[in-house]
């Protein structure tokens, strides 16, 4: 009986380890398909500095209307909805682009805000202060913006290469003017 016992207990432990190996193989591949490629040579990783734990997260993005908020981002950027959470008067979210899990916006909606600035000239968006975009990188801008544009989503300005950083370069806004950034590295 203790035999056939350990044998039982030594064959879930098996399928426990086989189950974990394939869950690990499985995330792993997908992490090395995630990869930012940055086109840039890095400097040497610092694990020894007090501050060594920061990671990016997310971006939190102010907006007046919690259910207009979470439609745009899920309709027109094909977003989903990782959480959802009061805090005082507000409605939060965080949601995560359609393919990866490494990058999130935190959605803040309700409370007192002032009028966003709605640009049509990058330029003119350079002049004020403090945050100004995120970016998101993409293997191709002009598939990307025909794409947005047929969901409705307007470009600011037009698509350009910036030779100083090897990237094609496309601007949009939400309804709520966070500004948003699309980034293909041009490999030449």
């Amino acid at each position: 009986m203790i035999i056939n016992l350990n044998l039982k207990i030594m064959n879930n432990l098996i399928k426990i380890t086989i189950i974990a190996f394939s869950l690990f193989t499985a995330i792993s591949s997908n992490a090395q398909n995630h990869k930012h490629e940055h086109g840039f040579k890095m400097p040497a990783l610092n694990p020894k500095s007090p501050l060594a734990e920061l990671s990016g997260n997310h971006v939190g993005i102010r907006v007046p209307d919690y259910a207009a908020a979470i439609k745009w981002y899920t309709e027109k950027l094909d977003f989903r909805i990782i959480h959802e959470w009061d805090y005082a008067d507000e409605k939060l979210a965080y949601l995560a682009p359609p393919n990866t899990n490494e990058f999130w916006i935190e959605i803040l909606a309700g409370g007192k805000l002032s009028e966003p600035i709605i640009y049509d000239d990058l330029g003119k968006s350079l002049e004020k202060a403090g945050f100004h975009h995120i970016c998101m990188d993409v293997t191709n801008v002009d598939k990307t913006v025909a794409e947005l544009k047929k969901r409705g989503v307007t470009i600011i300005g037009e698509t350009f290469y910036l030779p100083a950083i090897g990237r094609k370069l496309a601007f949009f806004q939400d309804p709520w003017g966070n500004m948003i950034e699309l980034s293909e590295l041009v490999k030449k």
